[in-house]
């Protein structure tokens, strides 16, 4: 499947652009899309990773899947702050530039498209 925009920005904040299957139970792998990653602290990004949504209840998750067979889950917050970890007690480090949202998390890095919608002046 192709890469296609993760997280979409509302008046320059940024929110999940896709959703689940709707059905609360998490996607098929063959549903995943590819997610360039740099993992133990590779200086270069490859399209080596794999990116599935679920839903649980209220929340948009986001699993990231490495070649390796090891994962890390996002959360997607709704207050348009982008992704947070979803397991333990790291904290993901990110960095917005232009259509992308770099995610760090101890010596792994993640890329993830993003769209930024225009916000249009309120009178």
């Amino acid at each position: 499947m192709a890469k296609g925009g993760y997280l979409a920005g509302l008046g320059g904040l940024l929110m999940l652009s896709a959703c689940s299957s709707g059905d609360g139970y998490p996607l098929a792998a063959t549903d995943a899309e590819s997610l360039d990653c740099a993992l133990n602290g590779a200086s270069d990004f490859a399209a080596d990773c794999a990116v599935e949504r679920s839903r649980h209840g209220e929340v948009l998750l986001l699993t990231v899947r490495h070649p390796d067979g090891g994962f890390r889950r996002f959360e997607v917050l709704n207050d348009g702050h982008g992704l947070a970890v979803a397991d333990g007690a790291v904290t993901a480090r990110t960095t917005l530039s232009g259509e992308t949202l770099e995610l760090a998390v101890e010596a792994d890095r993640y890329r993830f498209p993003v769209t930024l919608a225009k916000h249009d002046a309120q009178p």
